[in-house]
């Protein structure tokens, strides 16, 4: 699933190419396309000019001349993608748009092989759509306040992964990104994070912000297709993972074997020496 780096990826791409262009054409080519909670069909933004592209964890949304916006969410395989004449048309297409900038044309495609992803036009509050406002500040955000996180993360007696994990506390970290964070923060997936000091939970924190910024100067992980940018090109952090996909492979610090343990619905992966369960910090 794309996680924070792999969606701001995106929305650079997305600001490089289409800032100060207008919808022309709009059209849902998929039943699940569009939220159902979406106040108008896709063919609303149609004459609307984009003024900018702008991101609230994995949430994606194209602030528009009027005060509506179209929102997105990429789910586990969405992507956008802008056509270009020598890379072949994509499949999977679920919504297609015409933009245009003067005599400029665009073709903006969003594909996404999974249908989990999805499309929505809706109203702003506080400059943030509905779907967003019950999500919290990602760390890359101006406003971000690093203490009240690391004071909410210690409050929780849940395990620290899930905590990481919990997009009302910090947004933007998904499961690649937690277990970076908590390989490079030396903690355990499952110590409750009420077990962890303060200064253990600030390390973490840290880490996260950290590990995606490097992820973000490379264009995010692909595993495969299921994640490209506009460009239709993949990310590079899969080659600098320590962790998360590392199963049976040593582990960079200290040689031992990087472990995978079932973990909720999903896999956690880490070090067994490093990450000891017992080190509360």
């Amino acid at each position: 699933m794309p996680e924070l780096p792999e969606v701001e990826t995106v929305r650079r791409g997305l600001a490089h190419f289409l800032i100060g262009y207008r919808f022309t054409s709009a059209q849902g080519l998929h039943p699940r396309v569009l939220k159902p909670a979406s106040l108008q069909p896709l063919d609303a933004v149609i004459g609307a000019k984009i003024k900018n592209i702008n991101r609230r964890g994995k949430f994606l949304w194209f602030e528009l001349d009027r005060n509506q916006a179209l929102v997105a969410h990429l789910g586990m395989s969405g992507q956008f993608l802008v056509a270009r004449k020598d890379r072949p048309a994509p499949g999977h297409v679920r919504a297609h748009f015409d933009l245009s900038k003067g005599l400029r044309r665009h073709q903006l495609l969003f594909s996404d092989q999974r249908t989990f992803g999805w499309l929505s036009v809706e109203e702003l509050t506080d400059d943030i759509p509905h779907s967003a406002q019950h999500i919290a500040l990602d760390p890359f955000d101006p406003a971000f306040n690093r203490d009240a996180v690391i004071a909410a993360m210690k409050s929780r007696k849940a395990a620290i992964k899930s905590v990481i994990l919990n997009q009302e506390i910090m947004s933007g970290v998904g499961n690649i990104y937690a277990d970076e964070s908590l390989w490079r923060a030396k903690i355990h997936p499952e110590i409750p994070a009420s077990d962890l000091s303060t200064k253990k939970i600030t390390t973490l924190v840290d880490a996260a912000i950290e590990v995606m910024a490097e992820a973000v100067e490379v264009g995010g992980t692909s595993f495969d297709a299921m994640y490209i940018n506009v460009n239709g090109e993949s990310g590079f952090f899969e080659t600098s993972l320590a962790a998360y996909g590392q199963e049976g492979e040593p582990c960079p610090r200290c040689g031992r074997q990087i472990r995978r343990i079932a973990f909720g619905n999903r896999s956690s992966h880490f070090c067994p020496k490093c990450q000891f369960k017992g080190a509360g910090g």
